[in-house]
């Protein structure tokens, strides 16, 4: 059963430290056969600029959503990692080399929180689109739809280990979201409204 906890985070919250054992336990598979309460989440809004760490700090760029689409999301979930689905929708005026694949609804994984490896001051939400885009698409549209609850947010020791174990989240992400109870979220009419 999948627990709700509402939560309103204004501060940084202190987040526990990964360890090696957490690494090891970690399942492949995450959440039931469908999404539950409170999934799907629906997510939406230009995308913004973030700290530009995801593409070159870490190997795994990431598309921010502005903040004031996250209470949609940290209003009733905590702080961590999840996955789901985006498609990015060029907007009309803004230059875009976005290929007709790049508009497509993708598999995503997304951190929602204070990044403590990095010591935020702010909440913020990375969604990491899994497609090899060629172009950047800031101001562009991006539509999110959470599905599930992979793990907690957590501080680490080293780059490398925060490395390590976002590429679980990725597996991860793909495994789960290759079941039939979250393919079919793949063609939501969210994605066309």
């Amino acid at each position: 059963m999948t627990e709700t906890v509402q939560v309103i985070e204004t501060e940084r919250p202190p987040a526990p430290v990964q360890t090696q054992s957490f690494r090891l336990t970690r399942p492949s598979i995450v959440g039931p056969d469908i999404p539950s309460s409170p999934y799907p989440i629906h997510l939406s809004g230009p995308v913004q600029r973030g700290f530009g760490r995801g593409s070159k700090d870490l190997g795994c760029p990431t598309a921010n959503l502005p903040d004031d689409a996250l209470p949609a999301m940290s209003n009733v979930v905590k702080s961590g990692v999840y996955y789901g689905y985006a498609k990015i929708s060029p907007v009309e005026g803004l230059e875009s080399m976005l290929s007709d694949v790049d508009t497509n609804v993708l598999p995503m994984v997304m951190s929602l929180g204070w990044n403590p490896f990095y010591k935020n001051e702010r909440m913020t939400a990375e969604i990491h689109i899994m497609h090899d885009f060629k172009s950047d698409f800031y101001g562009h549209d991006m539509k999110v739809l959470v599905l599930g609850y992979i793990r907690p947010e957590l501080d680490y020791t080293s780059r490398e280990a925060l490395i390590d174990d976002i590429e679980t989240d990725k597996r991860v992400a793909l495994q789960s979201l290759n079941r039939p109870g979250y393919q079919k979220f793949a063609t939501d009419p969210f994605f066309t409204d």
